[in-house]
């Protein structure tokens, strides 16, 4: 499913919708270049869990960990270049830890994505500030 946004605020706002859906164990894999919407996207998610605060990328801590309705685990792979920096980061750990995983960067962990997780794209739309989303394994 193709959805366009065309603000931060829209984008923000469809993680919303999704967000108020998840129920745990989720792993929703983000792909796109800097600036299209994925931090954005997930502040939206921690809103539609219930998560109060600010969300910020993770790009220096590698995950957040935010409390809401359920757990939210955010992982800015965008660093990640081998499996030893994959393993430093905790994630296989959390993949079992009963919350939500949204992971930037995705791309770069490809082969280590489990099989089921959700594939959200992020790409340019025809202005500066549209977004063309493609949502794969999530429902609105």
């Amino acid at each position: 499913m193709e959805i366009q946004t065309n603000s931060a605020a829209e984008t923000e706002a469809l993680g919303a919708r999704i967000g108020a859906k998840l129920k745990g164990g989720e792993i929703l894999a983000l792909f796109g270049g800097m600036g299209m919407g994925k931090t954005a996207f997930t502040r939206g998610l921690a809103r539609g869990l219930g998560v109060e605060g600010e969300v910020s990328s993770p790009t220096f801590a590698l995950v957040h960990e935010y409390r809401g309705r359920i757990p939210l685990y955010h992982f800015d792979m965008y660093r990640v270049t081998s499996w030893d920096d994959l393993y430093s980061t905790g994630f296989f750990d959390y993949l079992g830890a009963g919350g939500a995983l949204v992971i930037e960067w995705s791309e770069n962990i490809e082969g280590a994505l489990p099989q089921g997780a959700a594939r959200i794209s992020f790409r340019q739309g025809e202005s500066p500030e549209s977004r063309i989303i493609t949502l794969e394994g999530v429902s609105l």
